[in-house]
């Protein structure tokens, strides 16, 4: 079992280490350019997270559903599952891009920063919402390879439009000097080449699949409304988990600018930790997804409660060694995120928090594979609620609303998640299948 956790999750780590490098390069290209720079990459990509982060579930949803449906062998509903997400995906996508304007003159209205600052996130938000498309698209493919146990082609999908969109932000920051919209740019143009370079792998790997699908059933019989009931119910209640997740993110952006510009910079440096964390992290939370979908699908109750076991274990021995890189090596990562050293003596009283992430996160993360995994949509919202409530209610309700009590409530709203998932697991995951 461990050989078999390992061979998906190695592959989703190095998928989703390149998806926290490609911020941590944009962050450092702005970053030796100006604080002014930074705190408006913070903003741009926090208004895009905010966006996105809420069709989370086409690429969650899609990998449960897709797994369940692998596990119990049943490749036209895995198809029909593919049809459903990408069909979803573009058509919000399509929205994203008639209410641009909307969206961003509501984006002015959330979120704090000096007028400079705000007007160059906003040339951010003009240029990279035109990614829109390929963007929700590669969520429902990356979804559907994890759901069929291939971790390896989202892999070579993530070096490939890593790389391109790394690539262009330099040349065109860089080189041509086309500043913070340059950034944007790199991120439309590697977007569009990730969601080609997904649709060919498609092709060549499961195209006798969908052949065979259209030889028996008509494509658009996978959207009518019976058969899309429980597409949406599944995913009705990831989005509403995951409006709760980019509420917290976004208001940890929105409190940090209201304490000042510095506390906004230092904080989008000390959650570059997290992020890096997290997306190693999930690499064995999708293992998670692959596996539990597959084993309730397949009614293998041995095998469903030893993944769980060993996916929790793997999860405790990367604890343990982030938490001591990070003791150790805190401030040479730190180093590499921006050379301005007013922003990097800022930040050193809060570098403790980087040491509580690990051991107080790793739980949340591989628990919400596991239930994605499981299609329990519903217990995880109701955890998320809980969590958020916390958050908010320790932020908002003492006193001083300064920046450790802000990462406090972050803290706890992390272990709440891990802990009550955790509570609910026989529940919403073993009785799957008895």
């Amino acid at each position: 079992m461990n050989k078999r956790i390992l061979s998906l999750a190695l592959p989703n780590i190095v998928t989703n280490v390149t998806v926290p490098l490609l911020g941590m390069v944009d962050t450092a290209i702005m970053g030796h350019l100006s604080g002014a720079h930074l705190a408006a990459i913070a903003i741009g990509t926090q208004i895009f997270n905010l966006i996105y982060w809420n069709f989370g579930f086409l690429r969650m949803g899609t990998s449960g559903l897709t797994a369940q449906a692998y596990g119990a062998n049943d490749m036209d509903e895995s198809v029909r599952t593919f049809i459903r997400a990408i069909g979803i995906a573009l058509l919000v996508a399509l929205a994203l891009i008639v209410l641009q304007w909307p969206l961003a003159k509501l984006s002015e209205l959330i979120f704090e920063g000096s007028e400079g600052v705000l007007q160059m996130a906003l040339a951010y938000f003009f240029v990279r919402i035109w990614a829109a498309p390929a963007t929700l698209g590669l969520y429902a493919v990356k979804g559907w390879f994890i759901g069929m146990q291939n971790s390896k082609l989202p892999m070579w999908i993530a070096i490939f439009l890593n790389v391109v969109n790394i690539l262009c932000s330099l040349l065109f920051v860089l080189v041509l000097h086309w500043d913070i919209r340059g950034v944007a740019l790199g991120t439309v143009i590697a977007q569009y080449s990730g969601l080609a370079a997904g649709l060919f792998f498609l092709h060549r790997k499961y195209g006798h699949l969908f052949t065979d699908y259209r030889r028996r059933n008509r494509v658009l019989d996978a959207l009518r409304w019976a058969e899309m009931r429980r597409f949406f119910k599944v995913n009705g209640d990831i989005f509403l988990r995951t409006v709760c997740l980019a509420a917290v993110f976004t208001y940890i952006t929105i409190a940090s600018g209201k304490i000042s510009d510095e506390v906004l910079a230092v904080n989008t440096l000390l959650l570059q930790f997290f992020t890096l964390f997290s997306y190693i992290m999930d690499g064995f939370a999708y293992a998670g997804e692959s596996l539990v979908g597959r084993y309730i699908g397949a009614r293998d109750s041995h095998s469903l409660r030893l993944s769980v076991r060993l996916i929790l274990l793997w999860g405790v021995i990367l604890t343990v060694a982030f938490t001591a890189i990070y003791a150790v090596g805190g401030n040479a990562i730190l180093s590499l995120f921006t050379d301005k050293q007013e922003i990097a003596a800022a930040a050193q009283p809060y570098m403790f928090w980087t040491l509580i992430i690990p051991v107080c996160g790793f739980a949340a993360f591989l628990f919400d594979g596991i239930f994605i995994g499981a299609t329990a949509s519903r217990a995880m919202r109701n955890c998320m609620f809980a969590a958020t409530a916390a958050f908010f209610a320790i932020y908002l309700g003492l006193p001083g609303q300064s920046n450790n009590l802000l990462w406090t409530a972050f803290i706890v709203f992390l272990v709440m998640r891990g802990a009550l998932q955790a509570l609910m697991l026989k529940k919403s995951v073993y009785n799957r299948i008895g």
